[in-house]
């Protein structure tokens, strides 16, 4: 009898459980597209672009194409504000044209925008200016940001 019980409990579970399952939306694995998601195009006059790689992260495409977090962010704005919805294939504008700010630098552990600035020959004004989601007292820069260091923003 209770051999029966546990039986027919065990399955009432299994069968509980595999309806939930199956009725749970499936997420894709990392770096692959939804299902039914566009890929991303470049949008106006871009200057430069880049195909997303497999691992590909805003900050490391800025960091080795040399374009700042900051442009790269305003000539996509279809790419989210964590950049999780860029994936392998996808081709980014790296700059529109007339507006690519180059050189660019590489935030590590101890920069402070005013040494930064001055590494780079331009005000602490300059460093906003090119990068204006900087705040005005720049405690919101993070390490692996890119920021653009050129003396004219063009």
């Amino acid at each position: 009898m209770f051999v029966q019980l546990f039986s027919a409990a065990l399955a009432s579970i299994y069968i509980a459980g595999a309806q939930a399952l199956a009725q749970a939306p499936i997420e894709p694995p990392a770096g692959v597209r939804p299902q039914g998601t566009q890929p991303l195009e470049p949008q106006g006059n871009c200057a430069r672009t880049y195909t997303v790689q497999p691992g590909d992260t805003c900050d490391l495409i800025s960091a080795a194409q040399g374009v700042s977090t900051f442009q790269l962010a305003s000539a996509n704005p279809k790419v989210d504000s964590q950049c999780s919805n860029i994936f392998e294939g996808d081709t980014l504008c790296l700059a529109l044209a007339g507006q690519d700010c180059q050189p660019t630098h590489v935030v590590e552990e101890g920069d402070i925008c005013n040494d930064i600035a001055a590494d780079a020959g331009i005000t602490f004004d300059q460093l906003r200016a090119n990068n204006p989601n900087i705040d005005e007292n720049c405690l919101n820069i993070y390490l692996g940001e890119v920021l653009c260091v050129g003396s004219v923003a063009a």
